[in-house]
Formats: structure tokens, C-alpha cells, sequence
């Protein structure tokens, strides 16, 4: 009986040392596991920002004081395809539909609120380009292969056609705004809607070109329009207030003291 006991004992303290064991390499594989995920996402590249939120306030006027300068680069992307839509075509099926050339044609008075005095305007050869840039601005915009063709090479023709002191409007296609942020090392994770514009700064200096964000074409009217150099104070406070229309506000931005 004693003998039966005492074994008893011993594989209790056997168990007991087992499970120890056991919960602390499991402890150690959690741990190592939650380290590498922290690693992964420190280490992945970042993705485009979103100019649509509030928090990227400082990025809308960092794009507004460039673009007065001449300091900016945007790709647009076309209008709606009408080949993958079924919605009414505006001509050819390789070209965009005549809802996709409405929005676009807004598009244009927003970038024409936003100044195309200093600006060099091209698209794409594609149909869908071509069309958008016709209905973006009142004349005509040169075609070329390279806004289409931009594999590998997108950020760097985009440099050559950039004219110190002008702005840069390309109009193109998702692939080569992708392309762009490849070029950029940046995260290739957005999927950009039709109409959508990306904008990266560069004053031709030795500085890498920054990217700044995008828009997405109903997001103009709560962004752009109500910035100026010269009404910084009105940008401030239209963002205060839909923070507050939404409950919420960034902590990072301070409360606007002008905003009566």
C-alpha cells in the first residue's frame, strides 16, 4: 500500500513537471509568434494615405501650398469602363460610359478650382484615357504610350515630363498608379475607384518625391475646394466641425481657436 502511494506520488510530480514544461514552451511559441507579427507589419510598406480623413488634414495642405508652387505630380485614374459596366456607353465599348464622363467632368472643375494655370496635362493612348481627359479639361491633352506602358518604369517617366514650377496631370489607368507606389516601395493594398487621383510632391531638388495621398472624386467637395493659401483658418474649421458631426476628433489635432 505505502509502495502503491509513494508511485502514486511520483507521477503526480512526473505530470506536474510535464505540464510545466509544456505551458512554458508554449509561452515561448506565443511569444515568438506575436514577435514576428510585429516585425511583419513594422517592416511591411505603407500604403497610400486617404486625404478623405481627418486625420491627414496637414497632408491637404502640404498638397495645396505644393501645388501653388509647381511641386506636384497627379495621376488620375480614368472614368468608369464601359466594357465592365452596364451602364450606358458615351462610343466605342473600349471607351468610358456617360455616367463615368459626368463624374469625370466634375472632376476637372475640381482640379480647375485647384489651379491649372501652371499645369501640363497627359493621358494615356487608351480610348477610356482619352475620353476622361476630353471631358476633364477645355482642351486638348496630348496621348502617350508611356502612361499605358508603365511597368517598372511609371515614377521615373512621370519625373522626366516634369517641368520645374508646373504641376503635372497624368491621366492613366490603376495598374501604373500602382506601378507608382511599387516605384514609391509603398503598399499596393488600395484599390483606387474610377476618377481617383494620386498625388506625390516633388520640387526637382535631390529629395526623393513624397507621397502626399489620394482622392477619390466624391471626397473633392469636403476637401479641396474650402483650401486656399490664403484660407487655411476655413480648412481648419469645415474639419472641426465634421469631427464633431461625426463625434469624434483626432487627438492629434488641436482644437481650432478661429473657428466661429
Amino acid at each position: 500500500m505505502t509502495l502503491s502511494l509513494g508511485l502514486t506520488g511520483i507521477n503526480r510530480a512526473l505530470l506536474r513537471r510535464g505540464l510545466v514544461r509544456y505551458r512554458n514552451a508554449l509561452v515561448v511559441i506565443v511569444a515568438s509568434v506575436l514577435a514576428t507579427a510585429l516585425v511583419l507589419a513594422l517592416l511591411a510598406p505603407a500604403a497610400a494615405p486617404d486625404l478623405a480623413q481627418p486625420s491627414h488634414a496637414d497632408r491637404v495642405l502640404l498638397l495645396t501650398d505644393s501645388w501653388a508652387k509647381g511641386d506636384v505630380i497627379a495621376v488620375v485614374r480614368h472614368g468608369e469602363r464601359c466594357d465592365r459596366s452596364s451602364a450606358q456607353c458615351l462610343g466605342p465599348v473600349d471607351g468610358v460610359t456617360v455616367r463615368g464622363e459626368a463624374t469625370v467632368q466634375a472632376l476637372g472643375a475640381d482640379f480647375d478650382q485647384l489651379g491649372l494655370t501652371n499645369a501640363d496635362i497627359y493621358s494615356s493612348l487608351l480610348t477610356r484615357a482619352r475620353q476622361t481627359a476630353d471631358a476633364m479639361f477645355a482642351h486638348p491633352v496630348e496621348a502617350q504610350d508611356w502612361l499605358f506602358n508603365c511597368r517598372g518604369s511609371m515614377l521615373r517617366d512621370a519625373l522626366k515630363h516634369k517641368v520645374p514650377g508646373h504641376n503635372l496631370i497624368l491621366v492613366s489607368h490603376s495598374e501604373c498608379m500602382d506601378q507608382l507606389l511599387m516605384d514609391m516601395h509603398l503598399s499596393t493594398s488600395t484599390t483606387f475607384g474610377y476618377g481617383a487621383s494620386l498625388f506625390i510632391k516633388t520640387d526637382g531638388a535631390n529629395e526623393d518625391p513624397q507621397m502626399l495621398g489620394y482622392i477619390e472624386p466624391k471626397d473633392w467637395k469636403n476637401i479641396v475646394p474650402v483650401v486656399t493659401p490664403n484660407n487655411r483658418h476655413g480648412f481648419e474649421a469645415s474639419q472641426f466641425l465634421s469631427w464633431e458631426r461625426a463625434g469624434s476628433r483626432p487627438k492629434s489635432q488641436p482644437i481650432p481657436l478661429n473657428c466661429a
